[in-house]
């Protein structure tokens, strides 16, 4: 492999002087694409103003899609093939030249100046090896300072003599600084993570993958990649992208739109769930209880309990003719309802249909010849509807939860042999809440509506949905995203070692059930490309005691010096002349510490005089250190770390193992350095 830098004496027919004139041309050839959709006049093409801003708005997408960023290059390698794909591999057959990039561009006729990374032409740039050439004779990464190229690397594949080394550009694309919200991996995505991003839409697929293994760019760009395989499939169904918090959400907000997808929908499972506003809290063994499955049946139970089965005769009058329906009829039909499982306001619809069809019988046994018109009538006649209401009354989700949370002999009713007589007094309020809005809802509540909501009516789904940090969720929350892909697929990303919740997931296979996704496949992702090697040998040395038999992370990264554990007699002195130091190398720098010790260290850093931002805000030449509480750290990523207090990080947490795995999350978040700072013992696994 040979790495080629800018030479500014360069020979203008040299090999990089060529490469920058064709993207110089696929440039401009990306602004005529955008200038052609700009100039497109809609005026006589669309028979209404309903139309035309539909026609519009799409119009304007494309023109987002088509947006060049000056920083983000447009072609990233190239792939020249020795012989045309698709063609026979006859003797002497000419070979294709390909540039990848992140969308596609073409010249004025049509031809490909740049291919779309999820092009299958494009496969070979990250699967193809020395072992596995895939018919590619050569393969070319770029380097850019900015937007400007200034280094090419050349692998020739199929060339005995050349051995296979690690691409320097590569290594240094991974470890360049990360300055503002996260950003796309689609020039360094790995053999491994390749083989995830391409997997079908049909399959579900969850990924194991501890810090830094990619496992969330590599779900985002496997939306990127879904959506240009299935394009029309999921724009019909759609798709959602689920993260722990606002701040996460923000992290990651641009990837997709510098892949140029601009569709895709981003929540929280709280966002999903919203159906009464949470102003409320519940200590861990509530919320453990909440958020057990076993609660789906107790829901289910007192959904159904809400029928009553008819003990007397219906008569409907129409005209001068009375109808009756004897009471064993109509148990007959409620009773068949109830058996064919079907949701609760589903079959409260279909009940007068059923009542009705057995009036018209009846008619037509009298020899009279109704029609639909006198179904839907008898139907909707006063003496049907006041019967299905007293049979199969409305059930109100947020009422029947409330009641409940309230009623102690409501929930014991339901709860029998399903909760014990303890957990029932967990979970019940001490002061019940007089109505709905009253209530100080928690976070668990709104779920268990969620799932009331969906014994009722059933939830929309989508047709692919992306989980992350899914090892967080309880199996009710699960429950919660299974019901928005339940006729789609899912894609589930996390670490088992980094559940920071009291009730965060056990084994895959257990969270997969639950999703409704038991089949999905799982894959782990073990080699690291984020943290520095020997920071995640330290953080690894706590992983038998939270997460025994799963395996560390292999770092690619060996850097030396990134590691520096410190006593400290002055914590908050020490904490700010560690941050000083961080800010004297490039790129971004987050102090993370014990929620607790946020406002002191707050306090600390203006009396400093060093400005710094909240978690998820975007760097600015002024600040480039973000202050983040421990509790938000998930998911985030720094070039230098200063860890403030690694005891008072396990302390913030209710039991040990928890607080143990947020200090996990906490030591790696570092790119290129971790500085810890203590005054108080080090955790012993630490020691």
């Amino acid at each position: 492999m040979s790495t080629h830098d800018h030479d500014p004496d360069h020979d203008p027919e040299d090999p990089l002087s060529r490469e920058r004139a064709h993207l110089s041309e696929s440039r401009a050839a990306l602004r005529a694409m955008r200038e052609d959709v700009e100039n497109l006049d809609i005026k006589d093409v669309t028979a209404n103003w309903v139309n035309a801003a539909v026609l519009q708005r799409q119009i304007d997408d494309r023109i987002k899609a088509l947006a060049d960023l000056s920083h983000t290059p447009l072609f990233f390698g190239r792939l020249d093939y020795l012989h045309a794909p698709g063609a026979e591999l006859a003797e002497g057959a000419e070979g294709e030249r390909f540039y990848i990039g992140r969308r596609h561009v073409h010249d004025a006729e049509g031809d490909p100046m740049v291919i779309d990374w999820r092009a299958p032409v494009s496969q070979p740039f990250y699967r193809a090896s020395k072992k596995d050439p895939q018919d590619i004779g050569l393969r070319r990464r770029f380097g850019y300072t900015g937007g400007d190229l200034t280094a090419y690397e050349d692998e020739h594949l199929t060339d005995p003599a050349e051995a296979a080394t690690t691409s320097k550009l590569l290594q240094a694309e991974i470890e360049r600084p990360r300055v503002g919200p996260m950003r796309d991996i689609v020039a360094t995505i790995q053999p491994e993570q390749d083989e995830i991003v391409r997997s079908g839409l049909g399959g579900s697929v969850c990924v194991q993958g501890g810090p830094g293994t990619g496992k969330t760019a590599v779900g985002l760009h496997r939306v990127a990649y879904l959506l240009y395989a299935h394009r029309e499939r999921l724009a019909r169904t759609g798709t959602l992208v689920i993260g722990p918090n606002a701040s996460f959400l923000h992290y990651i907000e641009q990837v997709l739109p510098a892949l140029g997808e601009l569709e895709v929908k981003q929540a929280t499972v709280d966002d999903l769930v919203a159906h009464v506003e949470v102003k409320g809290a519940d200590d861990a063994p509530a919320a453990i209880v909440k958020g057990d499955a076993r609660m789906a049946e107790v829901l289910r139970r007192a959904v159904r309990s809400h029928v009553t089965i008819p003990t007397e005769p219906l008569v409907v009058v129409r005209g001068s003719r009375r109808w009756r329906v004897p009471a064993y009829e109509l148990e007959e039909i409620v009773r068949e309802l109830q058996e064919r499982d079907i949701r609760y306001g589903a079959a409260r619809d279909a009940l007068p249909q059923r009542i009705a069809h057995t009036v018209l019988v009846r008619m037509e046994q009298a020899g009279e010849a109704p029609d639909d018109r006198v179904q839907d009538a008898v139907a909707r006649n006063t003496a049907v509807k006041a019967a299905v209401k007293a049979i199969w009354p409305p059930v109100d989700p947020a009422k029947l939860v409330l009641r409940l949370l309230s009623d102690p002999d409501f929930l014991a009713e339901h709860a029998e042999d399903v909760l014990t007589p303890d957990e029932q007094k967990t979970i019940l309020w001490a002061k019940p809440a007089r109505s709905v809005k009253s209530a100080k809802w928690s976070a668990a509540d709104a779920v268990l509506i969620d799932e009331a909501n969906d014994l009722v009516a059933r939830t929309h789904s989508l047709g692919h949905v992306v989980i992350d940090e899914a090892q967080d969720l309880s199996p009710m929350q699960y429950r919660a995203v299974g019901r928005r892909c339940s006729t789609g697929s899912a894609t589930v990303l996390g670490d088992l070692a980094q559940g920071t919740t009291p009730w965060a997931t056990a084994s895959w296979d257990e969270a997969l059930r639950h999703l409704g996704k038991a089949d999905a496949v799982v894959e782990e992702l073990t080699a690291g490309f984020r943290v520095p090697r020997e920071v995640i040998a330290y953080a690894s040395r706590l992983l038998p005691s939270i997460s025994p038999g799963l395996a560390p992370v292999e770092s690619v990264r060996e850097t030396p010096g990134s590691l520096d554990v410190r006593l400290s007699t002055d914590l908050d002195a020490d904490v700010i002349a560690a941050c000083r130091e961080s800010l004297e190398h490039e790129g971004s720098i987050g102090l993370i510490a014990a929620d607790a010790r946020i406002p002191a260290l707050a306090e600390a850093l203006m009396a400093a005089g060093l400005p710094f931002l909240a978690p998820g805000e975007e760097t600015t030449t002024e600040s480039r250190l973000t202050l983040v509480p421990a509790s938000l750290a998930k998911g985030l990523e720094y070039d230098y770390v200063v860890l403030d207090e690694p005891a008072a990080v396990v302390d913030g947490e209710p039991d040990e193992r928890t607080g143990l795995r947020r200090l996990y999350v906490a030591l790696t978040r570092a790119v290129s350095g971790l500085t810890v700072l203590h005054a108080a013992k080090l955790p012993d696994q630490l020691t």
